[in-house]
């Protein structure tokens, strides 16, 4: 299952930020100042599991993205009340590096 445009809007909406989602290995990663900082597949958020962001949303449970993936914070159903979310992304967004530069393609 992939996620539904209608969920990215839905997301971009309840998340007041200067959020941006692009395709990504045929779901969506979730920008913020130019750095990835949450995954949205199957229709469900996914943060980054690091301290930063664990210290806004301690009790929120821990589940893969996809199959073999490393845990992340499986942060939709704390979208009842954004704030902690939006908290742990502006962290992430402090701690996570930018991405690498794209090579050129060779004429």
């Amino acid at each position: 299952m992939s996620t539904r445009k209608e969920t990215i809007a839905a997301l971009l909406d309840a998340l007041p930020l200067p959020l941006t989602a692009k395709p990504m290995f045929g779901e969506y990663g979730l920008y913020l100042d130019g750095r990835v900082v949450a995954l949205i597949c199957d229709d469900r958020l996914y943060l980054k599991n690091l301290p930063e962001a664990r210290a806004h949303l301690p009790e929120v449970e821990l589940a893969p993205p996809y199959p073999g993936a490393k845990p992340h914070i499986a942060a939709d159903e704390a979208l009842d009340a954004p704030e902690p979310v939006m908290a742990a992304l502006r962290a992430l967004a402090l701690v996570v590096p930018p991405p690498k530069p794209k090579k050129k393609a060779k004429p």
